[in-house]
């Protein structure tokens, strides 16, 4: 247990440039607050002590906005920035080297039974207010563009976007590890103003024309 908290803390640092100290990363960072949680909730979870990992589970909701349900799996140096508003089902299975931003959720699509929930492979970064549901499963390498809602498998190495979300680019570019420049992720939405806007752009130069016309006329 040592040597996961010793590389939970490791694993701010890469991934945060905000990380200044370790006594602030322990005091303050809510998202290793709540993985830290989960470790226990879980391993409580395994031992059919329910109740118990479910209260840990509700309390640790209660402090840092976070809620995950004890009975998911997750890997190891899995980060959580900034963290508020992130949700993940019982059945979700995450990797290893996951980053996950605030407001995304791992969740089912309904009240089916087994089975429900994501499954996350390696090195996955799922930004900012994306929504994954159902039992399928984003492969390793890929990233899952903000706002995004992912109901359909994502093949490995790829980039997805949009609602519902659609892959965009897979296998075009090298994937680095711990990349978390999420900014520079396809926006459609953004692609989508641009394009109105030349056309608002058209259709005044056109209305302009038609002006000069009825003066001379």
């Amino acid at each position: 247990m040592r040597n996961i908290i010793a590389e939970d803390l490791k694993n701010v640092f890469d991934q945060d440039p905000a990380a200044r100290s370790k006594l602030e990363v322990i005091l303050t960072y809510s998202g290793l607050h709540a993985i830290w949680a989960h470790r226990i909730a879980h391993w409580l979870w395994r031992k059919n002590l329910f109740f118990a990992a479910r209260v840990l589970s509700q309390l640790t909701r209660f402090l840092t906005g976070i809620e995950i349900h004890p009975g998911a799996k997750i890997g190891r140096r899995f980060f959580m920035d900034h963290g508020m508003g992130i949700v993940i089902g019982e059945t979700c299975e995450i990797g290893d080297d996951v980053t996950l931003f605030q407001g995304v959720t791992l969740g089912g699509t309904g009240k089916e039974k087994g089975k429900r929930h994501p499954t996350v492979g390696n090195d996955v970064l799922i930004s900012a207010g994306a929504r994954v549901l159902g039992s399928i499963t984003i492969g390793d390498h890929s990233k899952i563009g903000a706002g995004s809602v992912v109901l359909q498998d994502v093949p490995a190495d790829s980039t997805v976007v949009g609602i519902p979300g659609h892959v965009v680019r897979q296998n075009g570019f090298k994937v680095h590890h711990h990349d978390l420049d999420h900014a520079d992720l396809p926006d459609p939405v953004a692609d989508k103003i641009k394009q109105l806007e030349k056309e608002i752009e058209t259709m005044q130069m056109e209305i302009g024309k038609l002006k000069t016309l009825q003066k001379k006329e």
